[in-house]
């Protein structure tokens, strides 16, 4: 995985990820800016994969709109135009737990939403993914190559990292237990912070 960062060009890739945005309409101008717009449909073109996460999902409709200023000034934004849906940022935002299944290869799939976005637009009706609740999430595109999802944490299901890794064109999947890894690391970084800092000294300082 690379990060691109201002200034740098998109390389050759099998799959573009647009990550999630407090500040949607400005992020979306800024990727203009960099001339991201340009670089992402040479990647289509080319038979990329794109995948929208939750701000990443609004950027691939064809309108943004902030009505009531949430994230800046009020107004509408064009989006990238590569699913047929709007979105609208309301007041009250939408946060909750989530478990489904990802139109990839029907797999299992969890995690979370917190948006204060609304979209709608007939590009849902080929959801990313059917949630166990009876709601629907997201959109793919026809032709098989755009997936948005308003749901953080696809990738730490391992059925559903395995099902988006060989869409975006990975043949030999191996299964990682993110949860595994995550609480590895964590343990890792308590031995680490044993081993190095006086604890006894910080346990004073906060006075416990």
């Amino acid at each position: 995985m690379q990060f691109i960062g201002p200034g740098q060009a998109i390389p050759a890739a099998d799959l573009i990820i647009l990550p999630g945005s407090k500040s949607v309409r400005a992020d979306l101008a800024y990727l203009r800016a960099n001339g991201w717009e340009h670089a992402i449909a040479r990647h289509l073109r080319y038979g990329g994969k794109l995948l929208g996460i939750c701000g990443g999902l609004q950027m691939l409709g064809e309108q943004l709109h902030d009505p009531l200023g949430l994230e800046g000034a009020a107004g509408s934004s064009p989006g990238l135009g590569l699913l047929a849906f709007d979105t609208v940022l309301e007041e009250h935002k939408q946060l909750r737990n989530v478990r489904g299944r990802l139109a990839l290869e029907d797999a299992a799939v969890s995690g979370y939403e917190i948006h204060a976005g609304v979209t709608r637009g007939p590009a849902l009706e080929q959801a990313a993914v059917r949630l166990d609740d009876g709601r629907s999430d997201g959109a793919c595109s026809l032709d098989g190559q755009i997936l948005g999802t308003y749901l953080h944490g696809l990738f730490e299901t391992s059925a559903a990292c395995s099902a988006l890794l060989r869409w975006a064109g990975l043949q030999d999947v191996q299964v990682v237990d993110y949860h595994a890894l995550r609480e590895r690391d964590i343990e890792r970084l308590a031995d680490l912070v044993e081993g190095h800092l006086d604890t006894d000294a910080l346990r004073q300082l906060c006075g416990l």
